[in-house]
């Protein structure tokens, strides 16, 4: 697989993440990115097609949440 392609990495259940940014959907850390443009991307994209889920973004490093808000059109 290549690194264009290679998926974002689960998540252990108990584990926090010392590094890296993490997609958080209602409250529960899902997937992993190396970059925060990357994670980003993926939270604007799935808070497009599901409005209603609150979406955020945390900083490992950092310790912080980013929520991402929907776009009205």
């Amino acid at each position: 697989m290549t690194q264009a392609t290679k998926k974002p990495a689960n998540l252990s259940v108990n584990a926090m993440p010392s590094d890296g940014y993490v997609m958080a959907v209602d409250g529960k850390l899902k997937a992993r990115y190396e970059s925060e443009g990357d994670a980003m991307a993926a939270a604007s994209k799935l808070k497009q097609s599901y409005p209603v889920v609150q979406v955020a973004v945390y900083d490992a490093a950092q310790r912080t949440y980013t929520v991402v808000g929907s776009q009205e059109k």
